[in-house]
């Protein structure tokens, strides 16, 4: 059976962290509250752009509402690739594990329509068998659920899966769903976030790792 490589969004394949901040700012300007560090919106990414925005809420003293949410998103999604960049070797690795046979998901806790405009804007798309959002099921990443939809939809086993990402998230969902994780060094979490997991350190090192946790 054909492996699959299960792949985060934020802080594995692409650096969004510029644009999800320029959009944080702006939403906390248009509300009278002061804008964030980089560092500071770095660490609260990871859990979908509601928890990124309560968050952002909380740390400014800005009742929080699903309205915000709306209005945050409305901002993001014209300008979510403003800057937002690939990080360096991602198009050479995703290159390298098609032509091995892998097929190539994204399972991301980024809204499914946000995250398919960034990666049809930067040309990852058509690499694509499935784009799992954390809208796109009942339950979103660290459930197991999430990742193992979209293993469904592809009629994939997770016994020949991988799972890849930056956050602990990523590694407790692939635990929970019986799938092999691989924590990406290279991105927002710091390494405490691999909980033991199998590290990889840079994106050109990801064909390797992924050919040693799942031989062909």
């Amino acid at each position: 059976m054909t492996r699959v490589a299960l792949l985060d969004l934020d802080g594995t394949l692409l650096d969004t962290a510029p644009d999800l901040h320029a959009a944080l700012d702006r939403l906390m300007a248009a509300h009278g509250r002061p804008p964030f560090t980089r560092a500071d919106v770095v660490g609260m990414i990871g859990d979908g752009v509601a928890v990124l925005v309560q968050r952002a809420c909380a740390a400014r003293d800005l009742p929080f509402s699903a309205e915000l949410v709306a209005e945050y998103l409305a901002d993001y999604e014209v300008n979510a690739a403003v800057e937002t960049r690939l990080f360096p070797g991602i198009p050479e690795a995703l290159a390298a594990l098609a032509g091995a046979g892998w097929r190539l998901a994204v399972c991301t806790n980024k809204p499914e329509k946000a995250a398919r405009l960034v990666l049809a804007d930067l040309g990852l798309l058509p690499l694509l068998a499935a784009v799992g959002g954390g809208d796109s099921f009942p339950v979103r990443k660290p459930h197991p659920g999430h990742p193992l939809a979209i293993l469904s939809g592809l009629e994939a086993e997770a016994g020949r899966a991988v799972l890849v990402g930056d956050h602990s998230n990523d590694v407790r969902s692939a635990r929970a769903a019986g799938i092999a994780p691989l924590f990406a060094t290279w991105g927002y979490g710091p390494p405490a976030m691999a909980e033991g997991a199998p590290v990889v350190a840079t994106p050109a090192d990801l064909p390797a790792a992924l050919e040693a946790l799942l031989p062909a």
